[in-house]
């Protein structure tokens, strides 16, 4: 990588996502939370219109957890229903490929581990840098440093 890696500890999460993913969470949330109080309609029925909105708020936020922090001792990667603690040696490479959703760690126990946090979709670019200071900084932390 060229110039200074970053500063530990640092998250990676995929910015760009994340904030459409909330902002049409929260525009499909309002926009049925008022069309459950514009409506006549029984306490229950307003109270499922809620519990849906809530669901089309949920959905997004739960899309949106991904992230890949690196400190001194290692990175952590937060997939969608997963958390991994890994310890720098513990991580030989990290890959993302032409055409990857998202990058990949190769483990020293022969195992691939996708790091959701940090994916190409809507910034590309982005993604590249985070994908580069990881690779960085697991080269600098890992089992050769």
């Amino acid at each position: 990588m060229t110039g200074p890696s970053p500063q530990l500890p640092v998250t990676f999460r995929p910015h760009r996502t994340r904030a459409l993913l909330l902002a049409l969470g929260l525009a499909a949330c309002a926009v049925i939370v008022v069309v459950a109080l514009m409506l006549d309609m029984s306490g229950g029925q307003r109270s499922g219109f809620f519990f849906t909105a809530l669901c089309f708020l949920g959905v997004p936020l739960f899309l949106a957890r991904p992230h890949v922090t690196a400190d001194e001792g290692g990175v952590t990667v937060v997939n969608l229903t997963t958390r991994r603690r890994l310890e720098w040696p513990e991580v030989l490479a990290v890959h993302l490929r032409n055409g990857d959703p998202w990058v990949f760690l190769d483990l020293a126990d022969g195992t691939s581990l996708p790091a959701m946090g940090i994916q190409p979709g809507i910034a590309r670019e982005q993604a590249i840098r985070d994908a580069k200071a990881l690779r960085e900084l697991a080269e600098r932390h890992g089992a050769a440093g």
